[in-house]
């Protein structure tokens, strides 16, 4: 009898504990890191002179860990490539790879920083998360040994992978996730299937994926749908292409397409037009920054609830095509021309007047715009445009796929600014407009559940607060816009229809690796970076 009641006085004070500990919100930071990049990436340096550079990388990440551990974040996130950059070869790459392990080892790497092999960077990382009390997210190498009579096996004897890891804080290594969809990244290997990396926190449950993974169902949405995370980490190398995939723009229109928090660290160049992280809520953006005028990093904070599907302003599921399909299509404009974005061919109509009702279509998708201008400005020419369609179709060759190829199957409705009044120039990047918008209504008959909504604003802005989508599927401003817009536009993916084709070779060898196109990107062989 004693025993049962001592038992139960047991369990029913851990409860209470539980529920004290669990805590409604958390206090998160993200930073926006300039990586110093080596002088050389195409010569092998010695362990010793890659790891200063990383310590170098890591002196400037340390500074911002302080800072966010001062002002009482609970969990950082740094960027992809943070801590050598990019463009590197299979050898080149191999002196700045540490063996990961799995984090169920249990293992503080600032405690025991030789457990496995030489792994100063782990250690490091580790000792920074453990001495400032707060979650650390960091992207670096990992190397795998395999077995060379392994036809998988690469020739130098090692799987190689781009490698998020995540420290608590007490400086245990709780979270490891290998990067699945690789853009150019030929020093690095594909996993043999998606990972699905969470892991439990007093303030939420997390998951994690970096870059170029959000653009597909596998781990990205399968992490949300599936797992039922509350907030996603989101390290990133980013290099913002108009209209449509801006960090910023898209990242957020994630966030609220999915309905669930997203911190996003990129990194800061420049000169290969990446920049743009965030901290983003289901209902709108938190945080953002976006700067291409300096080449200083950036840290940002945000309070974010713990568990969004428990706020009051959680926002509800989206019948996408609800309000589309129950309407009938406007007059047919008499104005409508065909355009493309990033080669895809786009159905288009003109908006003559300032204020009206269009309906442009392609194939199964029609969408529907109502509008209303403060004031059209004279020089500038916006434009209603569908595309219904796998993207990558045209010219297939451009892609130089080597082993995988995906090509994705992309619904979009937008309405955007053309570059000049010549509408041949509608769907080419444009950054600044004068016409504001006292109302707009955009929908579209989409046949996928996965629609992302998009404002953006001149000057590479968001609206946050400023629209919002309804029940219906309607993306609709909220009392008029107080800057003028660039794009309104309801991305859709439909990847039950992405269409996949396997050329032979296998994932993991050195030459056989994911070239996968991207969506809606305007990317040259000449100066193309990894997404």
């Amino acid at each position: 009898m004693i025993t049962s009641s001592l038992q139960t006085s047991v369990a029913v004070f851990a409860l209470v504990i539980l529920h004290v500990s669990t805590l409604d919100t958390f206090k998160a930071a993200v930073y926006e890191h300039a990586v110093i990049l080596p002088n050389d990436t195409e010569t092998p340096v010695s362990p010793d002179e890659a790891l200063f550079l990383m310590n170098k990388n890591i002196d400037i990440l340390e500074k911002a860990i302080k800072q966010a551990a001062e002002q009482g974040a609970q969990i950082i996130v740094t960027p992809e490539d943070a801590l050598y950059g990019w463009k590197f070869t299979r050898e080149t790459i191999f002196p700045y790879l540490e063996n990961i392990p799995d984090p169920q080892v249990n293992w503080i790497p600032c405690q025991e920083p030789h457990r496995f092999g030489h792994t100063p960077v782990q250690a490091r990382l580790s000792c920074l998360a453990k001495n400032n009390s707060i979650y650390v997210v960091a992207n670096m190498g990992d190397k795998k040994p395999c077995n060379s009579h392994n036809t998988t096996c690469p020739s130098n004897g090692h799987y190689q992978y781009n490698t998020n890891v995540v420290y608590d804080a007490k400086g245990k290594l709780v979270a490891r996730y290998h990067k699945y969809h690789l853009y150019r990244e030929i020093q690095f290997d594909v996993p043999e299937k998606p990972e699905l990396v969470t892991f439990n926190t007093t303030f939420g449950k997390f998951g994690i994926f970096t870059c170029f993974d959000i653009l597909f169902h596998d781990p990205a949405v399968t992490l949300v749908k599936d797992s039922h995370v509350d907030t996603i980490l989101f390290p990133t190398a980013w290099m913002n292409v108009l209209p449509f995939m801006t960090a910023i723009e898209f990242h957020s229109a994630w966030a609220m397409g999915m309905r669930v928090n997203l911190l996003a660290a990129n990194t800061h160049n420049v000169s290969l037009k990446m920049t743009g992280s965030g901290i983003y809520a289901p209902h709108s953006p938190k945080v953002y920054h976006h700067d291409m005028e300096t080449e200083s990093g950036k840290i940002l904070f945000a309070e974010v609830d713990s568990h969004p599907r428990n706020s009051s302003t959680y926002p509800p599921a989206m019948n996408w095509s609800a309000y589309a399909t129950s309407i009938t299509p406007f007059p047919g404009p008499k104005n409508s021309f065909r355009g493309c974005i990033s080669r895809d061919e786009f159905n288009f109509t003109k908006l003559s007047e300032s204020a009206g009702n269009l309906t442009v279509c392609q194939k199964e998708l029609c969408c529907h715009l109502s509008y209303r201008m403060l004031a059209k400005e004279g020089d500038e020419v916006y434009v209603l445009g569908a595309f219904a369609g796998l993207h990558g179709r045209r010219r297939r060759e451009y892609w130089q796929v080597i082993s995988t190829q995906v090509k994705t199957s992309v619904w979009v409705c937008t309405m955007l600014k053309c570059r000049s009044t010549d509408v041949t120039t509608c769907g080419q990047p444009v950054e600044t407009a004068l016409t504001r918008f006292e109302m707009f209504s955009l929908s579209g008959t989409f046949g996928t559940e996965y629609v992302f909504p998009e404002v953006l604003l001149t000057k590479i802005k968001l609206a946050p607060e400023k629209f919002e989508v309804l029940e219906d599927g309607r993306l609709v401003n909220k009392n008029g816009l107080s800057e003028p817009v660039l794009t309104v536009s309801l991305f859709g993916r439909w990847y039950a229809k992405d269409a996949h084709s396997i050329s032979g070779g296998t994932s993991n060898s050195a030459t056989a690796y994911l070239m996968i196109p991207t969506l809606l990107m305007i990317i040259t062989l000449r100066d193309a970076v990894m997404l």
